[in-house]
């Protein structure tokens, strides 16, 4: 018998009123993944980070964070909310020293945690700050730093990319590489599909508070066949106007070309008839992107959703 997730839900719901935010998902986070948590805006994402940290309760179903509660395990956990708040009067050493012993540090550990952060996180010589005398990006990483400095098991950030420059983007990237490397579960939710793909050995997708993707990386990459095909012609030639089993195209670059097949086509079978038609400088099958596979998944539920209006519905 597998070792116990280090989060578990079953037949989660919550409701505000009329609206339905979580609808009976079931998940397993397990020990040492990285987890990309998806979804379009109202979701549901940011409910159900909540009601796993026990800041809000389910109405129905149960939820497990490292063999009991958040609220019993918070030592244990690290937690970025998507709502920023810092105290804004407090320098940057002493907010960090006082979140430490909020989490049961000795003060001489988190003072001393404290610094290595600050410079791991690009941030030197900041301590003595004030935390509104910061820029909105610094006031994000100081608050990254204080979600990370008792060195967590579990951390989960909600939103963390938000309002970061591309080389801090990185720079967060990377520190969350290292610590999933040494073995913390790490469970993150953000609409920047391109640094999920880069980072996660797993993804979940919830849309209208339902669970509709929970697989692998290698999974879903299975799962979603090509449906793009990248080709150069060689210079001079160019490609048919109409290539049975391509839809439609597209330019990619100075020269290369986009083919997106129609459905149930067979990527080889196009390919050669490409192959026959032009001489290519080069022709290869390019995997959908989490970007395409999200966008795709969520208008075939929105679709199936207008398909069951009765007439005149869709438009009230």
């Amino acid at each position: 018998m597998g070792a116990e997730p280090t989060i578990s839900l079953r037949n989660v719901n919550k409701q505000f009123g009329d609206v339905h935010a979580v609808r009976d998902l079931s998940l397993d986070v397990h020990k040492g993944s990285l987890i990309g948590f998806l979804g379009p805006n109202g979701a549901g994402k940011s409910t159900t980070i909540r009601m796993v940290m026990s800041i809000i309760y389910p109405d129905k179903g149960t939820i497990n964070v490292l063999g009991d509660s958040a609220l019993a395990a918070k030592d244990r956990i690290g937690y970025l909310p998507e709502e920023r708040g810092l105290y804004r009067k407090m320098r940057v050493g002493e907010y960090l020293h006082y979140i430490g012993k909020l989490k049961g540090m000795p003060r001489s550990n988190a003072i001393s945690a404290a610094k290595y952060w600050l410079d791991r996180m690009e941030l030197p010589k900041v301590d003595r700050k004030r935390c509104e005398e910061l820029s909105k990006g610094m006031q994000q990483k100081v608050q990254f730093i204080a979600s990370i400095l008792h060195e967590p098991d579990l951390l989960i950030l909600d939103e963390p990319f938000s309002g970061l420059d591309p080389v801090n983007a990185e720079l967060l990237n990377e520190v969350i590489r290292d610590l999933n490397a040494q073995g913390r579960t790490i469970i993150f939710s953000t609409h920047v599909l391109h640094q999920a793909e880069q980072l996660c050995d797993s993804i979940l997708l919830i849309d209208r508070g339902e669970k509709i993707l929970d697989d692998t990386m290698e999974g879903i990459r299975q799962t979603f066949d090509p449906r793009t095909i990248e080709v150069e012609p060689t210079i001079g030639h160019e490609l048919p106007v109409a290539i049975e089993g391509v839809a439609h195209r597209s330019n990619q670059g100075e020269h290369g070309i986009e083919l997106h097949l129609e459905e149930a086509r067979d990527p080889q079978d196009v390919m050669r008839r490409i192959m026959a038609s032009c001489p290519v400088r080069s022709i290869r099958l390019r995997r959908p992107t989490l970007d395409e596979i999200f966008v795709m998944l969520v208008r075939d539920r929105m679709h199936e959703t207008h398909a069951d209006l009765v007439p005149g519905e869709v438009d009230s």
